[in-house]
């Protein structure tokens, strides 16, 4: 299968604009590889060596954290508690009243747990977990995908887990890796922009606050990026702007993203959303 890939208008467009939440919205949909052909063999000759991102839809049904942690939109909690409880996992803070507030911090595994058990308004986001803070039981349940292993050279940098209640949020971003995502449970819809479309978006936004030069992609989850003015104008800009590709993810679908290519993802629906991704070469 030859994937045709679109051709994109420029968000700095909207920079110049000061990114009006009244603009078009007016992203493509981002084409799927088709999975019933060599998935290997496709995927490195449409994504991985011309570094296109591609959707590939119901790829990852048998990862069997999907039926160990999940069931539907439900996280197990039973079962995490028993084999993981006592770990130590990244937490993201948030509440939008009386005051925007943001705030990440390390704590038991069992914390979170008894969040989503029973929510409150104060809202909990397992972020950027990385596999080897959770115990080897866990951590089988995230075997490496065939794609991660032989696409390249097998050279995995990181593997994160992200679990939630919607909305989550990941600012607009790029990796240094190729970023294989998968999805558990539930919905996320991710907006990509090409290494100079995404550089002009965020090279704007940080000009229109008097900042100057470009900070590295680790910082993507840092307070400045998560609230304020930032947060604010990377958000209209990517989410009201135009351009880029747009993917909408549900469970047992995964998502290349290529090297270079910037990002923001956002849960959607009801119940818990979940993801995995490999950072590979």
């Amino acid at each position: 299968m030859k994937l045709q890939w679109a051709i994109f208008s420029s968000p700095l467009r909207d920079a110049r604009r000061g990114f009006s939440s009244s603009s078009r919205c007016q992203y493509t949909p981002l084409r799927a590889l088709d999975t019933t052909l060599d998935t290997l063999t496709t995927f490195q000759q449409q994504c991985f060596h011309p570094e296109q991102p591609a959707i590939l839809p119901g790829a990852f049904t048998d990862l069997p954290a999907m039926n160990t942690w999940f069931s539907h939109k439900t996280l197990n909690t039973n079962y995490l508690r028993e084999h993981g409880g006592t770990a130590f996992v990244p937490l993201e803070l948030t509440q939008s009243k009386p005051t925007p507030t943001f705030r990440s911090f390390h704590a038991p595994l069992s914390l979170f747990l008894d969040w989503i058990d029973k929510p409150t308004p104060l809202k909990l986001y397992l972020a950027q977990c990385q596999l080897l803070d959770l115990p080897p039981i866990l951590r089988a349940d995230f075997p490496t995908p065939s794609l991660v292993a032989h696409a390249g050279r097998g050279d995995i940098y990181d593997t994160n887990v992200w679990i939630g209640h919607p909305p989550t949020y990941t600012p607009l971003h790029r990796d240094p890796n190729p970023n294989l995502f998968v999805q558990l449970a539930g919905t996320k819809i991710v907006r990509l922009l090409a290494p100079s479309e995404g550089q002009a978006v965020f090279a704007a936004v940080r000009a229109q606050l008097g900042k100057c030069g470009d900070r590295a992609a680790a910082a993507m989850r840092g307070e400045e990026m998560m609230q304020g003015g930032e947060r604010e104008l990377l958000d209209e800009a990517v989410w009201s702007g135009e351009g880029g590709f747009e993917a909408t993810v549900g469970a047992g679908d995964g998502l290349f993203i290529p090297k270079g290519w910037w990002h923001s993802i956002k849960g959607v629906g009801e119940g818990v959303t979940g993801s995995v991704n490999w950072w590979f070469r």
